[in-house]
């Protein structure tokens, strides 16, 4: 069953924990080089492909004990806020191998394989495991979270340097790390007090 505010919750955390990555940054730069269309279609697999993995993961957490899995949940959820808040920016880009040519395939395979290798295990990844255990709505979760993802490769392909010059990335950071910090209390009250 389809639940909108679950739905919303995962948008939104997996949004805002998605939007200070490199992931974006790469969108960008295979948006400015190559046909927007073809490399939003390549990274759109890719993401559908890794919320897929999250949301069996999640779902095999759902047969464990419900206090053991809001307590794995919650220790989780501090965990990803800890790193969004204590993570150094680098600058370091990913470097992409231009494909030879503009084809479909080429362009969307070259999106699709770097955000596949760049994304697994990654933050996001991990959020949407547990966003998909901590509520018993899988259909929620994963559309969600897919929404999410394309909205942020969406944002980074078409301009992701403007959204920048007007939110600073500082603030994102911050606002996805609270959010996951209220998650992880919720969820660590829920084990405890189960």
């Amino acid at each position: 069953m389809l639940s909108f505010t679950i739905l919303a919750i995962t948008f939104g955390v997996v949004f805002l924990a998605e939007l200070p990555d490199k992931t974006a940054l790469a969108g960008l730069m295979l948006g400015t080089r190559y046909r927007a269309s073809y490399v939003f279609v390549g990274v759109a697999a890719a993401f559908a492909v890794h919320v897929t993995l999250a949301i069996a993961a999640g779902s095999v957490l759902t047969l464990l004990p419900h206090r053991l899995v809001q307590a794995v949940v919650g220790v989780l959820f501090l965990a990803g806020a800890l790193v969004l808040l204590l993570k150094k920016d680098d600058g370091d880009e990913e470097h992409i191998k231009a494909p030879a040519d503009q084809s479909f395939w080429k362009v969307s395979g070259a999106g699709f394989m770097l955000i596949l290798v760049a994304e697994f295990g990654d933050l996001t990844q991990i959020m949407t495991a547990n966003l998909a255990a901590r509520y018993d709505s899988p259909l929620s979760v994963g559309i969600g979270a897919v929404l999410a993802l394309w909205t942020v490769a969406g944002l980074g392909i078409l301009g992701g340097r403007t959204l920048m010059k007007y939110v600073p990335l500082r603030l994102i950071t911050k606002v996805a790390a609270g959010l996951m910090l209220v998650l992880a209390g919720f969820s660590l009250f829920e084990a405890v007090a189960g």
